[in-house]
């Protein structure tokens, strides 16, 4: 297994993927550990789509145009969250949040690539994505994960930067 530090240093946003499918096993991993981050008041408002059909896919690119790497993506996750079980938003996205980054170090630690598509805020996006695949009203789409065997890869970068560290003041 990776070290923690390794795969948070490591880890890129990965947009192009190659055809292979991936093992259910895996898709079981990266959705437990996305379960396993932290959330407000322990409340885990979390929902998981997982979708495997290229028609399913290829609709959320039809919802969100900014999306283009799912056209690659043998895999799509939406992450979304309960309103009943999280009633304020902010929260509710912080959650989400967390449960997305632990779902991307699992993929990038099971030797996948994938990256984070924003959902929330986009209106027309969380109406589009609660149409097609008859999310009730009560569950925001947040975020959704493409991803994949890497078709590329990415150097690692230092991002490393004191001058955004402020020790006890601004």
């Amino acid at each position: 297994m990776m070290e923690t530090l390794k795969a948070i240093l490591t880890r890129r946003s990965i947009r192009s993927y190659k055809s292979k499918r991936i093992s259910k096993e895996k898709i079981n991993h990266i959705i437990k550990a996305a379960m396993y981050a932290p959330s407000a008041m322990n409340y885990q408002p979390w929902h998981f789509i997982v979708l495997d059909e290229r028609k399913d896919i290829d609709q959320i690119f039809n919802i969100n145009p900014h999306a283009d790497m799912l056209k690659q993506a043998p895999l799509a996750i939406i992450i979304c969250g309960d309103s009943k079980l999280e009633i304020n938003i902010d929260y509710l996205v912080q959650d989400c949040s967390a449960a997305t980054q632990n779902a991307l170090l699992a993929i990038h630690e099971l030797g996948l690539g994938g990256v984070w598509i924003s959902s929330y805020p986009n209106k027309d996006t969380i109406d589009g994505l609660r149409k097609y695949f008859g999310i009730p009203e009560n569950i925001v789409p947040i975020s959704i994960i493409a991803l994949g065997y890497p078709a590329e890869k990415k150097k690692n970068e230092n991002r490393f930067n004191k001058k955004k560290i402020h020790l006890s003041r601004w």
